[in-house]
């Protein structure tokens, strides 16, 4: 994706939490750049002061990636369930990093422990069950393959952390592109 492409995606995000957290209504520009009308899967993180603020995304998108931009970074703002207690305020805006990853398909694997620490994301699924970090969660945490998987099963999926191992757990890796404010400032 082109740095062009990447500040825009950026801006349109900062204006979507800034109308949630704002409550008011903000007339976006339409797009025509081919590559941000394909239907890809992205996530939006928020953080203030490098501590996690909302973070939530889509791995399949009906929408052109540029709308699913605005409608995540909406939800990141103003409806992740970590912070249902404690909301981004107004007087916080300012002080709010936007991160985007926009994401690659989903590719089941059958050996969960080929996966490329810091480079590719897991998403784990047992039943109605399931959870997924993102590529950068591992290396932000320090955690080698085994962790990433064990932690993504106990605390993102609800399963106990060893469940990457079952066979009836469906453990998919993904790519994503990750950029943040802080790469253009």
């Amino acid at each position: 994706m082109k740095t062009e492409q990447k500040k825009l995606l950026l801006s349109i995000a900062r204006q979507s939490v800034v109308a949630a957290i704002e409550d008011c209504e903000i007339e976006f520009p339409s797009c025509s750049d081919k590559c941000l009308l394909e239907k890809l899967g992205c996530f939006v993180t928020l953080k203030t002061a490098g501590q996690l603020r909302g973070c939530l995304g889509l791995f399949v998108s009906q929408t052109p990636l540029f709308e699913t931009v605005i409608n995540m970074a909406n939800e990141a703002a103003t409806a992740d369930p970590r912070f249902t207690m404690n909301r981004i305020s107004k007087d916080e805006i300012d002080d709010v990093e936007i991160e985007i990853s926009v994401l690659s398909q989903l590719k089941p694997t059958k050996d969960p422990l080929a996966l490329r620490v810091g480079i590719d994301g897991i998403y784990i699924r047992n039943g109605m069950q399931g959870g997924c970090f993102l590529p950068q969660v591992a290396t932000e945490a320090g955690w080698d393959a085994q962790e990433f998987l064990s932690y993504c099963c106990s605390h993102k999926a609800g399963l106990s952390p060893d469940a990457w191992k079952d066979p009836q757990t469906q453990v998919s890796l993904f790519t994503a592109e990750v950029f943040s404010e802080s790469d253009f400032s």
